[in-house]
């Protein structure tokens, strides 16, 4: 029997891309995701500070957080994308510097939200020890 290769065929994206979108930015203590997305939520572009090539602690940085951004923002103008709201989420201090990069990469910036969870009053604590 003769093995054949067989190309992967690169899946065509259906998306429809208009001029506005969503931009999300996830920041942790150990990482920042920026993910741009179309006005229906599928995904335009994302990317990371994994991506633009840090590692370890220098993940969690505002500076690998901007980067990520900027790399974000620039496949997204390239597919036509040119007014974001941003919606951002997580207790991490690279969210301002990630906004920045958005902003000064070239898109137009309509709104930005912040949705972190916040408890109102938390879980209920644990019943004192009687001893």
């Amino acid at each position: 029997m003769s093995k054949q290769k067989t190309k992967k065929s690169k899946k065509k994206s259906n998306l429809v891309i208009t001029s506005k979108g969503r931009a999300y930015i996830t920041c942790t203590y150990n990482n920042t995701l920026i993910s741009i997305t179309n006005d229906k939520g599928d995904v335009v572009s994302w990317a990371n500070p994994g991506v633009v090539g840090f590692s370890g602690a220098r993940r969690s940085t505002p500076y690998a957080a901007s980067l990520a951004a900027e790399v974000a923002a620039k496949k997204a103008l390239e597919k036509g994308l040119n007014t974001v709201e941003i919606i951002t989420k997580g207790p991490g201090s690279s969210k301002i510097s990630a906004i920045k990069a958005l902003k000064s990469a070239g898109l137009k910036i309509v709104s930005i939200k912040d949705v972190t969870p916040i408890p109102h009053n938390g879980c209920r604590a644990k019943k004192k020890r009687r001893v």
